[in-house]
Order: structure tokens, then C-alpha cells, then sequence
């Protein structure tokens, strides 16, 4: 049964600013949306955007994304790793990926370097920005953002000198380090910035086997260097190196799925990055702006884990030991280059921007499955594997774009953009599996386009309201394993976005307001299915991607930013969702009656009041709530999880100089599940079961920063 003892919470909250415009609250900043082709106020963009800035990052966030991701409406992530790499705006995206070719409908965007799939260094000390826009972004990003783009920003260099460290201690051995320095370099007209944080912590299991607990730790350094350079006031060059060591255990699961695991070779989840971006922006060639932006980034990861999640003890007296272990090295280049003449102006010519863009992907994979089953009652079934993969994927996305943005009157603009993008993928690998020789040589050619129309209104000077269609599109690719011919390939994905919504500045920009409808229809919609071979060889489990014919996602998301007064914030998000798919098959190839998107709950919202006294006392709490969701696509089983809600706090002292902060998340130790598979692990009946990894729980700890 559907929860909405969460929801009550939010309405009252939505309803209690339009009791007290009047009051003496001071007016919030200005917001600008980064990730579109050209920078816009968050009230002129005609789209639905979350903009999370620093201020809200410090307080409502603690170490990494993941702390503050259920602040955005619709938006949701799946597990299975050691911090979130896989998301779903509304309703649509990977679930996991962790054989085959990359091939994301969310883009994850650090500093202008591509970490589409990879977003564990998506760590949030020292950034200033993130902003999530919903929705395909055919014009944008192409065939990397069907769903929607990530963008991540690190504070910009100051040329003021200012340096500061700061430091965290908590719960469940939580420590951490960091220092943030920035200043001039005079004499190169430029100032730096360097931030450096290295955050350990035991992790939330305990493993009785090995008497550890800390099998399922996290150790997270992360680098940021940036560079900007103005050799003049129409040329801007910001330069950033990114690097980040995520170092992380992985024994998330465990058989009874309580917190307290039986393995006997804890796996690891792991990622090793070091980007690199640099962006120009010069209008030094008469009225045009010319805008370069260049990246590369090189990662290197390993996602290993015990695949029975046992010992001997826990499985006799069968014999059954399973290991598996899947290791990626990944780099990625980007150039684009934009041309664009001057925002438009009501009665001149239409503005335009035009652009081509490059991204090639390569990524070498080894993969290994260790195991060995003995049934001392039936030696027949005794089994060894030793299965081994060496892969190769390359993949070459080329692009042309282009918008027009123009006035058709004072008061309405228009805007019109198209993006052609070609895309050339190869992949090959070689090994052993089953104990016989595998080989697959395969090649992929798909020519995609995709762009957006929209019309929005100034209804006054603090208000718009904005209709859109847009279409975005996702690449084809191919399956891996022992499948049939006929499930080795699958078609590219379309995506029709039809959304209208409102923005307002209220109560002289004491609060902000904004409202968004969307109707999208998939077409050839992509669907990752599991199915396992051998119910004792949990190795045998695989995915595999296949196009149905149709599906849709509907809904509304909402937020309001409300400075009731000088000292107190309130604030809420509320995303409501719809989503249906048609033309699944189960694993015996019989039509499933249609029903919701996997990872698609039919509701999220959050809450939070900020208190700030004028002598530097703060609070802040936090309460988001998520509905029930399917953790997979259409099968027999009813694979769910359960509607939950969470309460973060953090109260704390600020002084110019020095500040202190006591945080609590998971207020309440709310038990929560954020993956489940359904599938046979357990001899000697072999039942299938659902599984689940659980969220963190309740943890305390404090943070002390000291700048000078």
C-alpha cells in the first residue's frame, strides 16, 4: 500500500508562505543556470532546473552527492556500488552497468569533464554549484542526457588571498581532513584556487565472519585545482585538474539482508580519476562570442564482491564459493566549440548560436568469476568455474548544433534549437566461460537528432511562464554473454518531451517559486533485464538490454525558497510521477501487463527550515520522503521497495573566522532499501528471494572549519 504520511509535512510547509508575504525577510540571491548552451537566470530558462548552491550544499550535504540528491524533485539512484553512479530522472535511467559498453541516459558533468556512469567523485567539499536539469537535453548534450544532465561546479578562484582547513569527526570511524587556499598570481593577471579533502570512514556493516567491521569502508581523496586567467576583460580562461581516489569496500549484502554480513572475500568498489578541463570564452572578435571547451579524463575502476555472500560455515555441508571481479579502465576526450552572437533583444534580430562537439570513449575490461559447487549427495552436479573476459570498447560521438533565441514581442521570446550527433561504437573481447572459448567482434552506426522548441511569457518583471517540446534520443549498443543471436543488438531510444511550467520572484524576491508539468513518450524505450543461467552459479546472472515499443512518463515537480525573515529560510520540493511501459516480455517471453518504470516512485519531496541568529547560531533540518518503488523492469515477481522518509539536522556556531557544526543523518536510523535483485543463492532449495542493500543509517558527528 501506498505511504503519504510523508506528503503532509510538504503541504503545510508550501502553505504557510502564502500566509505572510508581508513579512520582513531579506531577498535571496540571484540564481544562474551554467549548464544551458548560453548562462541564464534560473527564471528565464524554459525548463525545469534544481539548482543547489553553496549554501544549501554546506547545510543540508556533509561529504558526497549522495547527501543531498533526494532535495531534487524526481530524481532518484540505484545502488549496487558504494556510492551512487547510476541515476533516474524521472523514471529513466541505468540501473547498472557493469558488463558491456557504457552507454548512459544521464550526464554526469564535473568541471566540464565527462563522468557520465562514473559519478563517485561527485564528492562536495570545496563546490560552490550543482544543477540538475530535467528532461532530455537533445540540443545540449545529445545522445549522454536522454533523461537529463548533471552539472557540477567547484568554487571559482578568488583574488582575494584566503585559505582554511577544515576537519570531521563522527560515528562508525568517521574522520576527515581538508584544506581549500586560493589567491592572485599577479603577474599573470589570474588567480588559483587548490582544495584537497581526504574523508575515511568503517562503513555501516559488520561482518561476524572475519570479526570486521569495516569491510564495507569508504576512503575518498579528492583534488581540485583551478586556474583562471583574464588577460583582458573579453577573455576568460578557467583551467581545472581534478583528481579523485575513491578507495572504497564493498560487503553491502548480506543473506538474511540485515547489516551484518557471512562473507568470506569482501569485494571492493573502487574508482581512480584524473580529469583535466579548460574553457575559453573571448568576445575579442567584434560582436561574437567564441567559446572553447576541452577535456579528458582517465579512470580506472574496480567493482569486485563476494558472490555468494557466504564463508564454509554458512553453506555446509555443499561447497559453495563464489568470486567476482570486474576491472575498467576508462578515458574520455570532449572538444566543443560554440559560436554565438549576443542575447536578443526585444525588436532585434534573433540571437544565434551554432556549435560542433567530439567525444571519444575508450575503455579496456578484464572480467573474473571464481567458483566451485560440490553437493556431496549428487557429485554429479560438482562444478568449477574459472571464467575470465578481456575487453576493448571505443566509441566516437561527432555533433553539430544549433539555436535560434528571439522576441515576438516585448514580453514573449522563443527559442529553437536541433543537434545532429553520429556515433560509431566497436567492441571486442575474448576468454573463457563455462570452460569453452568466447568471442565476439561487434560494431555499431547509429545517426540520431534531436533539439527543442520553446515559447515562455514575461508575465511581469519577477514572473514567466514557459511551454516546450523537445526531443532527445539515446544510442544503440549491443548484449554480452551466452544469449541468443537475436537479443544481441538493440536499437537506439527516443524520447518526446512535451512540459509547460511557472517561475516567480515573490514578496520582492523574498521567495522563490517554480511549477512544472511534463508529458514525455519513449519510443524503442531501452529495458536492462537480468535472468540467471544456473540457480547454484550466481555468476551465471546477467543483463541484457532490449527495445519495447512504447512507455510514458508523466508529472509535476514543484519548489519554493521562502525567506520568511532575515534569520529564518523555509523551503520544499514535491516531484509527482507517473510512468507505464508496454510490450515487456518475462523471462519466458510472455507479455507482462504494463505498469510502472523501474526506479520510478510515484512520489518524492523534502522539506527544510534554516534558522541563522545575527551572533552566528544556525540549525537546519532536513526531511525528504520517497515513495515505494519497483527495483527492476516488469517480471513475475512483485520486487519493491518500501515508501520511507528521512531527517537529517545540523545546529552549529559560525564566526568569520571559525565555525562548528554537529550534524545527524538519518535522524530517526530509518531502515530503507536502495537496490534489490530477485534471484536463487541460497543451497540447497535454491528459492528464489529478493535481496536488498540498505541505506545508510543514523550517524553523528561534527565538523570544525578554521579559515585565516
Amino acid at each position: 500500500m501506498r505511504s503519504t504520511r510523508c506528503l503532509r509535512p510538504l503541504a503545510a510547509l508550501l502553505a504557510a508562505p502564502a500566509l505572510g508575504w508581508a513579512s520582513s525577510g531579506e531577498a535571496l540571491e540571484e540564481v544562474v543556470v551554467t549548464g544551458t548552451l548560453r548562462s541564464q537566470s534560473w527564471l528565464e530558462a524554459p525548463a525545469s532546473i534544481t539548482v543547489l548552491d553553496a549554501t544549501t550544499l554546506k547545510e543540508a550535504g556533509q561529504q558526497h552527492f549522495q547527501d543531498v540528491l533526494d532535495l531534487t524533485p524526481n530524481l532518484n539512484w540505484a545502488a549496487g556500488t558504494s556510492r551512487p553512479r547510476y541515476f533516474q530522472i524521472r523514471g529513466i535511467g541505468e540501473r547498472e552497468q557493469y558488463e558491456g559498453a557504457p552507454n548512459p541516459s544521464v550526464g554526469f558533468l564535473i568541471d566540464d569533464i565527462d563522468f557520465s556512469g562514473l559519478g563517485m567523485p561527485a564528492t562536495l567539499f570545496d563546490v560552490g554549484q550543482i544543477e540538475v536539469l530535467r528532461g532530455p537535453q537533445g540540443t545540449r548534450y545529445g545522445a549522454n542526457a536522454l533523461a537529463g544532465l548533471i552539472v557540477v561546479r567547484g568554487n571559482d578562484p578568488q583574488l582575494d588571498p584566503h585559505w582554511s582547513i577544515e576537519a570531521t569527526g563522527g560515528e562508525y570511524g568517521t574522520r576527515a581532513a581538508g584544506l581549500t587556499a586560493t589567491g592572485p598570481a599577479e603577474s599573470l593577471k589570474s588567480a588559483w584556487r587548490l582544495a584537497v579533502q581526504q574523508y575515511r570512514s568503517d562503513g555501516f556493516m559488520r561482518n561476524t565472519h572475519l570479526r570486521r567491521d569495516d569491510t564495507n569502508d569508504r576512503d575518498e581523496l579528492t583534488a581540485r585545482f583551478k586556474w583562471r586567467w583574464q588577460p583582458r576583460e573579453d577573455t576568460t580562461l578557467d583551467f581545472t585538474v581534478l583528481h579523485a581516489d575513491i578507495d572504497n569496500g564493498y560487503d553491502a549484502w548480506a543473506i538474511d539482508n540485515s547489516r551484518t554480513t557471512l562473507s568470506d572475500r569482501p569485494g571492493k568498489d573502487a574508482q581512480r580519476a584524473t580529469g583535466v578541463s579548460a574553457r575559453l570564452v573571448t568576445s575579442a572578435w567584434g560582436p561574437y562570442t567564441f567559446t572553447i571547451i576541452g577535456s579528458h579524463a582517465d579512470s580506472e575502476s574496480i567493482n569486485s564482491f563476494d558472490a555468494d555472500w557466504g564463508n564454509a560455515n554458512s553453506w555446509a555441508p555443499y561447497t559453495y564459493d563464489y568470486f567476482s571481479r570486474s576491472d575498467r579502465d576508462r578515458r574520455t576526450s570532449s572538444l566543443e566549440l560554440r559560436l554565438a552572437t549576443p542575447d536578443a533583444a526585444p525588436g532585434t534580430a534573433p540571437a544565434w548560436l551554432v556549435g560542433v562537439y567530439a567525444l571519444r570513449l575508450e575503455e579496456d575490461g578484464r572480467d573474473l568469476l571464481l567458483g566451485e559447487f560440490a553437493d556431496p549427495d549428487f557429485p554429479e552436479w560438482d562444478s568449477v568455474t574459472e571464467d575470465t573476459l578481456a575487453s576493448t570498447y571505443e566509441a566516437t560521438n561527432l555533433a553539430a548544433f544549433g539555436q535560434l533565441d528571439g522576441y515576438l514581442t516585448n514580453r514573449l521570446r522563443w527559442s529553437a534549437g536541433v543537434r545532429y550527433e553520429r556515433r560509431r561504437a566497436d567492441y571486442a573481447d575474448q576468454g573463457l566461460q563455462d570452460g569453452a572459448p568466447v568471442q565476439h567482434d561487434l560494431s555499431a552506426r547509429d545517426h540520431m537528432i534531436g533539439g527543442q522548441l520553446s515559447l515562455s511569457a514575461s508575465l511581469s518583471e519577477t514572473s514567466t511562464v514557459y511551454a516546450s517540446v523537445s526531443r532527445g534520443y539515446k544510442a544503440g549498443g549491443f548484449n554480452l554473454g551466452n544469449i541468443s543471436p537475436d537479443k544481441r543488438r538493440f536499437d537506439p531510444e527516443y524520447l518526446w518531451n512535451l512540459e509547460t511550467g511557472f517561475k516567480s520572484r515573490l514578496a520582492g524576491g523574498r521567495a522563490l517559486l517554480d511549477v512544472a508539468l511534463f508529458y514525455q513518450w519513449r519510443r524503442d524505450l531501452q529495458i536492462r533485464t537480468g535472468q540467471q543461467a544456473d540457480p547454484t552459479n550466481p555468476g551465471t546472472y546477467i543483463f541484457i538490454t532490449d527495445n519495447i515499443a512504447r512507455g510514458y512518463n508523466t508529472g509535476i515537480e514543484a519548489s519554493l525558497r521562502y525567506a520568511v525573515t532575515p534569520s529564518l529560510e523555509l523551503g520544499g520540493s514535491i516531484g509527482l510521477l507517473r510512468s507505464r511501459l508496454s510490450g515487456a516480455l518475462n523471462e519466458d517471453g510472455e507479455p507482462v501487463p504494463p505498469r510502472e518504470q523501474a526506479h520510478a516512485p510515484e512520489y518524492t519531496a523534502a522539506v527544510h527550515a534554516a534558522w541563522r541568529h545575527p551572533r552566528g547560531f544556525m540549525a537546519r533540518v532536513d526531511v525528504t520522503a520517497k515513495d515505494n518503488f519497483y527495483f527492476d523492469v516488469p517480471t513475475d515477481h512483485d520486487m519493491q521497495s518500501h515508501a520511507y522518509s528521512i531527517v537529517n539536522l545540523k545546529v552549529g556556531y559560525e564566526q568569520p573566522r571559525w565555525s562548528a557544526h554537529l550534524w545527524v543523518r538519518n535522524l530517526f536510523d530509518e531502515d530503507y532499501a536502495v537496490r534489490g535483485f530477485f534471484f536463487s543463492n541460497e543451497p540447497p532449495d535454491w528459492a528464489e528471494k529478493l535481496y536488498v542493500q540498505r541505506g545508510d543509517p543514523r550517524q553523528v558527528g561534527l565538523t570544525v572549519n578554521v579559515s585565516f
